[in-house]
């Protein structure tokens, strides 16, 4: 069913996360975002990090209605934050004007972790819909405990939240800027809201993650945030990780490169393209 407020259809916003939907960082981003428009919840019922885009194939993904420590009711689903994007239709009855992602409980720097996180899956599914998408992160240790990272709070993800909130509100208001599909907010903990870069995804990637387990396998033994190189001046990882600023990265998806290089490329190899 479609929303009507004072005459006009009211905007819908989706929220979701890789982090799980009881996760703190949903209710103090839905705080942000409640006087912006209907807020719907749907996240995975359980943290789904490091599965990016992927969606749920060869099995049916189950939904149900929970309800948050807030009293704030969500849908939660089996499958991956992706599929929370490509249910949101079904769900809510129409598609959403905006999708939110976060705020993730880690950082989403650097084009690994752009190809990695689920956090940003959601925003990339949202992009490829035709969707405005903001990912929003809190770049603490990933490899805290769960009983560390319960002890985040909401007042301490305020700042951040209060910051991604104002910016929703510009896309929601004048749509997003020429060519950009995500708005990457990064913010380490400690850092000035008002203290922002704007920056370029770093490409600099984690290196060597995997180490010998005792179970005759390999596991990555930990994420922190030295595992992200030192980039240079104007990316992610470099305004994060020496700045100790607030980035902010847009990001556009558009894939396609240069024909005309790879038609001589061809041409070596008598191919006509």
């Amino acid at each position: 069913m479609w929303l009507v407020k004072g005459g006009m259809k009211e905007r819908l916003i989706l929220l979701t996360n890789d982090d799980g939907v009881h996760s703190v960082g949903l209710l103090a981003m839905r705080r942000a975002l409640d006087s912006l428009g209907t807020v719907h919840i749907i996240a995975s019922e359980h943290e789904r990090s490091g599965t990016g885009k992927a969606i749920t194939c060869g099995a049916s993904v189950k939904v149900k209605r929970v309800k948050l420590t807030d009293g704030f009711e969500a849908y939660a689903i089996s499958g991956t934050p992706a599929d929370a994007v490509m249910l949101s239709r079904s769900l809510l009855g129409r598609r959403p004007d905006l999708v939110v992602s976060g705020i993730n409980l880690g950082p989403n720097i650097g084009v690994d972790d752009f190809l990695t996180s689920g956090t940003i899956g959601a925003t990339i599914e949202a992009a490829i819909h035709g969707i405005p998408a903001i990912a929003v992160s809190y770049c603490i240790d990933v490899s805290r405990t769960a009983e560390e990272k319960r002890r985040v709070s909401i007042d301490e993800l305020r700042p951040l939240a209060e910051l991604a909130g104002k910016i929703a509100g510009c896309v929601l208001e004048h749509g997003m800027p020429s060519g950009v599909d995500i708005i990457s907010i990064n913010m380490p903990p400690g850092a000035n809201p008002d203290r922002v870069r704007l920056t370029r995804l770093s490409y600099k990637g984690y290196g060597d993650l995997f180490a010998e387990s005792r179970e005759d396998g390999y596991c990555i033994p930990g994420w922190f945030m030295s595992m992200y190189p030192d980039d240079v001046e104007g990316t992610d990882i470099y305004a994060v990780r020496v700045e100790g600023a607030v980035s902010i990265t847009p990001i556009g998806l558009s894939f396609n490169h240069n024909l005309e290089a790879l038609r001589g490329f061809l041409r070596r190899l008598h191919l006509e393209g």
